[in-house]
C-alpha cells in the first residue's frame, strides 16, 4: 500500500508541477503580490517613514529661534517640511505658522502667537496640541536658562546648552513583548504565502481531481490492485507535496529578495506551515471530491481562498481590525495559521505558545482525510 502510494504521489506532484496555471500561481503570481501589497503598506507602520509631516512657513526675518521651534518638533517625531508657496502650504493637513520678527519680538518680552492650523478634527488633533505645545515651551525654558544671570540669547549659547549633559533623563526602553502589528513585506509575504497556497490547493490541485474522474483515470486506478487508502494517500501526497514546494519558496524568495526574517523559532515555524499545508492540501481534495464540474469547483475555489484570506489576516495584520474578526479569525484555517506566525516570527512567542494552533490544524487535517477515506469518489 505504501509503495503504491508514493508511486502515485510522485507522479501526480510532476503532473501538477508542470501545468501553467501551477506553475503561475505557484511561483510567479506571489512574488508580485509580495512586491505589490509589501510595497503600498510598508509606510503603514515602523516598516517605513511614519512621521507625521507638518508644513512650515517661516519668514525670512524670523531669527534663529524658530529654528529651536523647528528642531523640537523633528524631536516630538515629525517631518518638517519648510514650504515656500502658499500653495505648496495648503497642500499640508497640518501646518505652522511662524510670525515674522518671532526671534526679536520673544527677546524683546513681546507675546508672540505660533498658528497651528489642521484640516480634520479627530484625537490626533489633540496630540498635535500637545506636541507643539512641548516644542515652544521647552525652547521657552532654555531660553530662560540662557539668559539667567543677563546672559545673551544667541544661537551659539543653545547650541552649547544642548551639548551639556542633562541632571535628568528619560529612558525608553521595551516594557515587553513587540505589540505593533507587522506591516510591509513583514505581513505581504507570510500572508500572501498562506493565501496562495490555499489557492492553488483549491483550483489546480482540485481541479485535476474533478479531470481525471471525468476522463475515466479514477475508475482505471479503482480496478486495479491498488487499495482505496493508497489512492487517497497517493493523491494526498502529491498536493502535500506541491504545498511544500510552495511554501518554502516563498520563505526562501521572502528571505533573500525582500529580507523577510523569520525569526529565532524557525523550526516551529515550519511545523506551523507543515500543518497548514496538510489541511490546505486536504480541503483542496475534498473540494474535488465533492465538486460536480470543472467550473464549479474553480469558482468556488476562488471564491472560498480569497474569503478565508481576506477574513485570516492574509491581506492586512488582523490585529488592526475590530475584536469580534480577531476572534473569527482563529476559528479559520488561514486565521490560525497567520495567527501562529504573528507570534512566532513578530511578537516573540515561544513554540509552546503556538502548540493548540498546530494541533488545530492537524486535528481538522486527520478530520477531514477520514472523510476522504470513506467518501472518496472515483466516478
Amino acid at each position: 500500500m505504501l509503495r503504491d502510494a508514493l508511486f502515485l504521489a510522485r507522479m501526480d506532484a510532476r503532473y501538477l508541477l508542470t501545468r501553467r496555471e501551477t506553475i503561475l500561481w505557484t511561483f510567479v503570481m506571489p512574488v508580485i503580490f509580495f512586491y505589490f501589497i509589501g510595497t503600498i503598506t510598508k509606510n503603514a507602520g515602523s516598516a517605513g517613514d511614519s512621521r507625521d509631516p507638518i508644513a512650515v512657513s517661516v519668514p525670512a526675518d524670523a531669527g534663529f529661534l524658530a529654528g529651536q521651534v523647528i528642531d523640537r518638533l523633528k524631536a516630538a517625531d515629525y517631518r518638517v517640511v519648510r514650504t515656500e508657496t502658499p500653495e505648496e502650504f495648503a497642500e499640508f493637513r497640518t501646518r505652522l505658522e511662524i510670525p515674522a520678527g518671532f526671534t526679536a519680538a520673544v527677546l524683546a518680552g513681546k507675546p508672540q502667537k505660533i498658528r497651528l492650523t489642521r484640516t480634520g478634527k479627530d484625537i490626533g488633533a489633540d496630540y498635535d496640541r500637545v506636541r507643539l505645545t512641548r516644542a515652544v515651551y521647552t525652547v521657552l525654558a532654555d531660553l530662560a536658562v540662557v539668559t539667567a544671570g543677563g546672559g545673551e540669547a544667541t544661537k551659539e549659547r543653545f547650541a552649547a546648552l544642548e551639548r551639556e549633559p542633562r541632571t535628568l533623563t528619560l529612558e525608553v526602553k521595551p516594557a515587553g513583548r513587540r505589540i505593533d502589528p507587522p506591516t510591509g513585506f513583514e505581513q505581504s509575504v507570510p500572508g500572501t504565502m498562506v493565501m496562495f497556497t490555499l489557492l492553488v490547493m483549491f483550483t489546480s490541485g482540485a481541479v485535476s481531481l474533478t479531470i481525471e474522474r471525468h476522463q475515466g483515470i479514477l475508475r482505471r486506478l479503482a480496478s486495479s490492485p491498488m487499495r482505496r487508502g493508497a489512492v487517497v494517500a497517493g493523491k494526498w501526497g502529491a498536493r502535500m507535496a506541491v504545498g511544500v514546494i510552495q511554501i518554502a519558496f516563498a520563505m526562501t524568495v521572502g528571505s533573500v529578495v525582500f529580507h523577510v526574517r523569520w525569526g529565532s523559532n524557525l523550526p516551529a515555524v515550519a511545523l506551523v506551515l507543515l500543518a497548514y499545508g496538510a489541511l490546505a492540501a486536504t480541503l483542496g481534495m475534498l473540494l474535488g471530491n465533492f465538486g460536480r464540474t470543472e467550473g464549479q469547483v474553480i469558482g468556488f475555489g476562488v471564491i472560498l481562498s480569497n474569503v478565508l484570506a481576506g477574513l485570516g489576516g492574509c491581506w492586512w495584520p488582523i490585529e488592526i481590525t475590530p475584536l469580534w474578526a480577531q476572534k473569527l479569525a482563529l476559528f479559520l484555517p488561514t486565521g490560525l495559521t497567520m495567527d501562529a506566525l504573528h507570534k512566532l516570527v513578530n511578537f516573540g512567542a515561544s513554540p509552546a505558545e503556538v502548540v493548540p494552533h498546530f494541533l488545530v490544524l492537524t486535528a481538522a487535517t486527520l478530520a477531514g482525510m477520514w472523510v476522504l477515506a470513506r467518501s472518496f469518489r472515483f466516478q
